[in-house]
């Protein structure tokens, strides 16, 4: 999980570097994610197809191969269209992280063990955040930001051969049956909708608050980058510790609560111009709430999905959320390049409280069906 989505926390922790040294704008940064997760909201119903059939092993030896090549590809990019090509070829590991890490759940955790085990694996997104905003930032202030991002392709290449080796067999493919809807429905179309508002505000904060710090608010790139690491620090322990209290009959409430603490957490970025340590309770908060909510809506998915399909309906609810993460910074860029970050991080809140909208209007009428 870590390895799908770090070309993310990097692009967003490197961009104050990428924005000075290759001559990207605020806006093409914004452009990375939407290429990234665009591809990935694409390839996600697929992807999840794929799993069901090959398997989890497999599909986290592709997943980690892929993304160390996009990884090394992002690192020898000479230019902006070079660097988007690299980052679109990074959207499969995207697609194909939740579907095969929650099959494997599926297989090898019992039922009551599920949310807890759930949470530890969202929180490997979040310990990407770290990598990147922390120990990832700081080399490339020793080796330029190219060298920081090889490092990471290599440590990818050398996680897809532990895996390989270290993982048990996937049993022989199943043949391909009917061919499933790849239109959600039910409980799984209200977690797709949810997510996708939730993505959208969560990847604008991931992507320009590195650079809003440094813009506005006078830090240095590394100090700024470290913003992503406190980001996903907090996420972990948000995603573990929530994911372990989505018991069936209180899961249901949380998507829209916590969407409704992110609302504060982006209120905390519009008012930290005024009051800089706001930036760093802000960057915890999205953290605790934003995130952690992703990794509820997993649970969710896991608690109500139909038996057979966890890849399937793991997939359409991340194609939702990663929809999300390609339109949020598409909308947020044009304002950062115009330097309006206020109105950016007000946009960013309208779209967590959509998300709660969404959520507690689906708790409501789960309340009155009876479950």
């Amino acid at each position: 999980m870590a390895f799908s989505m770090l070309q993310l926390f990097l692009l967003g922790a490197l961009g104050p570097r990428l924005v000075g040294e290759l001559g990207v704008s605020p806006a093409v940064l914004g452009w990375t994610t939407t290429v990234g997760f665009g591809t990935a909201a694409v390839l996600s119903p697929l992807g999840g197809r794929l799993v069901d059939r090959i398997g989890p092993r497999r599909s986290l030896v592709l997943l980690l191969s892929v993304s160390a090549a996009a990884l090394a590809l992002i690192g020898a990019a000479p230019g902006p269209g070079f660097l988007l090509a690299a980052v679109g070829l990074g959207g499969l590991p995207q697609a194909l992280a939740n579907p095969a890490t929650n099959k494997a759940i599926l297989a090898a955790v019992p039922p009551g063990r599920r949310g807890p085990v759930t949470g530890m694996k969202q929180s490997g997104v979040q310990l990407g955040a770290f990598a990147a905003g922390l120990p990832l930032t700081a080399l490339a202030g020793g080796v330029g930001w190219r060298g920081a991002v090889w490092t990471a392709a290599a440590t990818a290449a050398l996680a897809a051969v532990w895996a390989l080796r270290a993982l048990p067999a996937d049993p022989q493919a199943a043949p391909a049956g009917p061919r499933a809807s790849l239109v959600p429905r039910g409980a799984i179309a209200w977690l797709a909708v949810f997510s996708l508002f939730l993505g959208c505000g969560i990847a604008s904060v991931n992507t320009y608050v590195a650079l809003f710090g440094a813009q506005r608010l006078g830090m240095g790139p590394t100090s700024a980058g470290a913003l992503v690491a406190v980001l996903g620090v907090a996420g972990i322990a948000g995603r573990v510790g929530w994911s372990k209290a989505a018991r069936p009959g209180r899961a249901e409430w949380l998507p829209g609560g916590l969407a409704a603490g992110a609302v504060g957490a982006a209120v905390l970025l519009v008012a930290a111009p005024s009051a800089g340590p706001l930036v760093w309770v802000a960057a915890v908060a999205v953290g605790v709430f934003a995130v952690a909510a992703n990794a509820v809506s997993m649970v969710l998915v896991m608690q109500r999905g139909a038996p057979g399909r966890a890849g399937q309906e793991s997939a359409l609810v991340a194609a939702g959320f990663f929809t999300g993460f390609a339109v949020g910074p598409l909308l947020f860029g044009p304002l950062a390049n115009a330097g309006r970050y206020g109105t950016g991080w007000l946009l960013v809140a309208a779209e967590f409280g959509a998300a709660c909208a969404v959520g507690v209007t689906w708790a409501v009428r789960e309340r009155r069906r009876g479950h």
